[in-house]
């Protein structure tokens, strides 16, 4: 743990504004699969099918969070997340300059292939809970997650224009130069962090992660040695129930993130056509859909950070992560009440796209008050030795919605159903969820309380 009584150390903001390049150059990409794969030839796209465009993006999505594994292990167990981060960052570089010179879906799988397995290695995140103290863990990570919104914010924001205007030619559209440029961005963020990192951060992911113990990990080892014991750490019942916990909840995310992606999908495919996305005479490029979500988050990252610290200061403490993931989960089911009441509203007309932004406020009160707690729960609960699986396996939640949404799509939205019964019965499920985690909060949040009679077991 830090020395410096400082709450956010310069480590954190090396590693938060890392975080920025990269979400930069992932939804300067992923915002623009959807709009590459299935825009003809002639309009500088592939000419595929809308449904190969999601598949697209959701590969893009899910195994960049599967890779996560593979690397969690290697910066737990033998290199420090200071070196794994910026080749991870290169590998990525390479991979959306294969999506740069694409003609042909192969190409695009190269690129998805390049991206993933360079965000595998990318570990800021599991940096910031040894950088952080414990009791700021949760502000610092809803500052980090705003942090990460800029990023996400000034991606689609950029390639709105950039491949509608600036890099247009005529009819062919600029799809080419944009995954080129998130491929630049790539690059400059590998530089920033190596200089950040070793010129102000001090001793922040030198080592793995199974070297940095926590307090209770080194009071066991002290015990250990009073009692003339092997020292040697093992998973005692404490660690184990929690590892549980970390494993319960990162499943129970997959539902969050499946309803979370899957709104987008009606966003570009339905509303795209079905809603009005002129104002004036200026057309709303599609893709900034995401990024409205990313400014509400960036806005509400400080916010949601004071509420935390306020509500454990109240006698009674904070509210559990499992509550505040039924809440959120909740808020979805409300935005996509909104959706079906739209549907209903507009008969045959087309409403204005700016009605969008009702929805993104239930998506985005949703994913603040669950997502970046999330990973502040795991720095708190796991054990130093298995931070970045830990971590990872957090994100192998994510894996799963990612690799599932566009298949709950296809059967939910892809004509099946009438738009506003899939709507609804997407929020009855999201309502379900919110009563089932409120009723299971007490015997889950006992996974993660300390037993002092197990404590040394």
């Amino acid at each position: 743990m830090p020395e410096k009584k400082t709450r956010y150390p310069f480590a954190f903001w090396v590693c938060g504004c890392t975080e920025i390049f990269e979400r930069l150059s992932f939804y300067l990409g992923r915002s623009l699969i959807l709009l590459f794969a299935t825009a003809t030839v002639a309009a500088g796209g592939l000419g595929l099918s809308d449904v190969t465009g999601a598949k697209m993006q959701s590969n893009l999505t899910a195994f960049s969070y599967l890779a996560a594994i593979v690397g969690g292990i290697i910066v737990d167990k033998w290199i420090g997340a200071r070196y794994t981060t910026p080749i991870g960052m290169l590998i990525v570089a390479a991979g959306y300059f294969c999506g740069s010179i694409a003609h042909n879906a192969t190409m695009v799988n190269f690129m998805i292939f390049g991206v993933c397995f360079g965000l595998g290695l990318f570990k800021t995140g599991p940096m910031v809970g040894k950088i952080v103290r414990t009791e700021d863990l949760k502000s610092a990570y809803s500052i980090r997650y705003s942090l990460v919104n800029v990023g996400a914010l000034v991606g689609p924001l950029l390639s709105g224009v950039l491949y509608t205007k600036f890099f247009a030619h005529g009819s062919m559209l600029g799809f080419r130069p944009c995954f080129r440029l998130a491929s630049i961005v790539m690059l400059a963020g590998a530089v920033w962090f190596t200089l950040g990192i070793m010129l102000k951060g001090g001793d922040a992911g030198k080592r793995p992660f199974k070297t940095e113990k926590t307090q209770e990990e080194l009071e066991r080892e002290a015990a250990q040695k009073a009692a003339n014991k092997e020292v040697k750490l093992t998973l005692n019942a404490n660690e184990k129930k929690r590892i549980w916990a970390i494993i319960l909840i990162s499943a129970f995310q997959i539902i969050f993130w499946l309803f979370w992606y899957l709104a987008y999908l009606p966003a570009y495919y339905y509303w795209g056509t079905n809603m009005s996305w002129k104002v004036g005479n200026f057309t709303i490029p599609t893709n900034w859909f995401d990024a409205c979500n990313a400014l509400f988050c960036i806005i509400s990252g400080p916010l949601t950070a004071m509420l935390w610290h306020k509500l454990e200061s109240r006698p009674q403490g904070d509210i559990s992560l499992f509550k505040k993931l039924g809440i959120a989960l909740g808020f979805l089911g409300c935005g996509y009440i909104f959706y079906a009441i739209v549907d209903i509203a507009r008969g045959s007309g087309k409403p204005s796209c700016l009605l969008l932004v009702i929805f993104l406020v239930f998506l985005t009160l949703g994913e603040m008050f669950f997502s970046p707690l999330g990973s502040a729960f795991i720095a708190e609960y796991s054990p130093s030795r298995l931070m970045a699986i830990m971590m990872s396996v957090w994100s192998l939640g994510i894996f799963f919605a990612a690799k599932l949404y566009a298949y709950v799509y296809q059967f939910a939205f892809g004509g099946h159903f009438k738009f506003t019964h899939a709507c609804i019965g997407v929020a009855i499920a999201a309502f379900l969820c919110t009563v089932i985690l409120f009723a299971m909060d007490k015997p889950l949040r006992s996974l993660v309380e300390k037993k002092e009679d197990q404590a040394e077991a």
